[in-house]
C-alpha cells in the first residue's frame, strides 16, 4: 500500500460499525485518510466499534441505507472520492428468519448508494463488498472463479447475487465513460479479533469459552476459505488504488486463500484447542441442522494475484493464532482493543 496515496483522501465507509467495517476504518486511519462512516448503530454487546473507539477515528453517522433520501443527503455532504460499501445483513441463517430485511438491506441499500453516487462528480472508486457465497454452489469440490455462474439458494446468498447484478447494471448504465470505477469484492470466511456476531465459528467459540458452556457445531465437516480479516481488507485497499488510475480494471474480484489452504470447521476447532482454548461440544439436533448450508466452498484468487499482485501471507494456523491472541489480550484487560488492532495492522505493514 502507498500511504502517500491515501493521505487526505476523502473515503466513505458504509457499515463502519460492523466487524470488517471497524477494521477498515482503522486501516484507513493508519494510512492517513479522512473517513466518513455511515451505518446503523452496532448490534452486539460487546462490539468492535465501541471497544476500539472507532467514532474517534472518523466522522460517524448512524443511518439506515434503506431510507433513500436521508442516506443520499449524507453522501452528498461527505463528497467522497473513494467508497467502500460494507453495510449489509451478513448472516446466512438470519436471512432464513428475516428475508425481507435481508433483501431490502443488501439489494435496495446498494441501489440507494449507487444511485446517490452517480450524481457525485468527486467519486472515483467504489468497492462493493458482496460474498464468496454468490456462486451457484452445486456441491462440487472445485474453486470458484469470477467468471463462474452466480446463484443463491438461501436469502442471504440470493440477495448478494442481486447486489452483483445491481452493481453491473449501474456500472454499465451510469459509470462507464466517466472517470469512476465500480468493482465488487467476494471474500472468503473472515476471522479476527473483535468479531462478536452470531452464528460465526470463532465468536461462538469465544462466547462459549467465556461463559463456560458447551459449543454447538452444526457442520464440522464443512470446508471454507478461512482468512484473517486484514487479508481481504488489504485486497480492497490495493484494488481501490489500482482503480483510481485504471478504471478499466473494474469488475469482480475474489479475495481468499488458495484452495489448498481452505479447511474444515473441524480443523479450525483443532487449531483452537492447540492454542489452549478447550470448549466441550454439545449435541446438536437434526432440527438445528435443518437449514441448508453449503458443505464445500472454495475460491480461486488467481485474478487478484495476476492483476493486483496480491496473495495471502498468513497461514490458517497464523490467522487463528492472531485471532485468539487478540481475544485473550482483550479479555485479560492487558491491552485496549484499538491498540490491539493497530498492532496487527502495523505488524503486517
Amino acid at each position: 500500500l502507498d500511504p502517500s496515496f491515501w493521505k487526505g483522501k476523502r473515503v466513505l465507509v458504509t457499515g463502519h460499525t460492523g466487524f470488517k467495517g471497524s477494521w477498515i476504518v482503522l486501516c484507513l486511519y493508519h494510512l492517513g485518510a479522512r473517513v466518513v462512516g455511515l451505518s446503523l448503530p452496532p448490534e452486539t454487546t460487546p462490539n468492535l466499534y465501541t471497544a476500539a473507539e472507532i467514532e474517534s477515528l472518523c466522522h460517524s453517522h448512524f443511518c439506515d441505507i434503506r431510507e433513500g433520501a436521508p442516506f443520499a443527503q449524507l453522501i452528498k455532504d461527505a463528497q467522497p472520492e473513494i467508497v467502500f460499501h460494507l453495510a449489509a445483513q451478513p448472516l446466512v441463517r438470519r436471512s432464513y428468519f428475516h428475508p425481507i430485511e435481508t433483501f431490502s438491506t443488501n439489494v435496495m441499500g446498494t441501489v440507494h448508494l449507487l444511485d446517490s453516487l452517480r450524481r457525485e462528480e468527486a467519486v472515483r472508486v467504489v468497492v462493493v463488498v458482496t460474498t464468496d457465497k454468490v456462486y451457484r454452489n452445486e456441491g462440487g469440490f472445485w474453486a470458484y472463479r469470477e467468471t463462474d455462474p452466480l446463484g443463491g439458494r438461501d436469502p442471504y446468498s440470493a440477495s448478494k447475487v442481486c447486489c452483483e447484478e445491481v452493481v453491473e447494471s449501474y456500472r454499465r448504465s451510469f459509470f462507464e465513460g466517466r472517470q469512476a470505477a465500480v468493482a465488487t469484492a467476494r471474500a472468503g470466511n473472515v476471522i479476527g479479533g473483535g468479531d462478536w456476531a452470531e452464528d460465526r465459528l470463532l465468536p461462538d467459540i469465544m462466547r462459549a469459552w467465556q461463559a463456560g458452556i458447551a459449543l454447538k457445531v452444526r457442520h464440522p465437516e464443512a470446508v471454507r476459505p478461512w482468512q484473517h480479516v486484514l487479508e481481504p481488507l488489504y485486497g480492497y485497499l490495493v484494488l481501490a488504488e489500482k482503480l483510481w488510475d485504471a478504471p478499466d480494471f473494474a469488475g469482480a474480484y475474489n479475495f481468499g486463500p488458495s484452495p489448498a489452504q481452505s479447511a474444515t470447521v473441524h480443523t479450525v476447532l483443532s487449531l483452537v484447542q492447540e492454542e489452549g482454548i478447550n470448549v466441550p461440544l454439545a449435541p446438536i439436533s437434526e432440527e438445528e441442522r435443518a437449514l441448508p448450508e453449503a458443505r464445500h466452498l472454495l475460491l480461486d484468487p488467481a485474478k487478484g494475484k495476476a492483476l493486483l499482485d496480491i496473495a495471502s501471507i498468513l497461514s490458517l494456523e497464523e490467522a487463528v493464532h492472531r485471532t485468539l491472541s487478540w481475544y485473550k489480550a482483550y479479555y485479560d484487560g492487558r491491552t485496549q482493543a484499538q491498540a490491539l488492532c493497530l498492532s496487527d495492522i502495523e505488524s503486517l505493514g
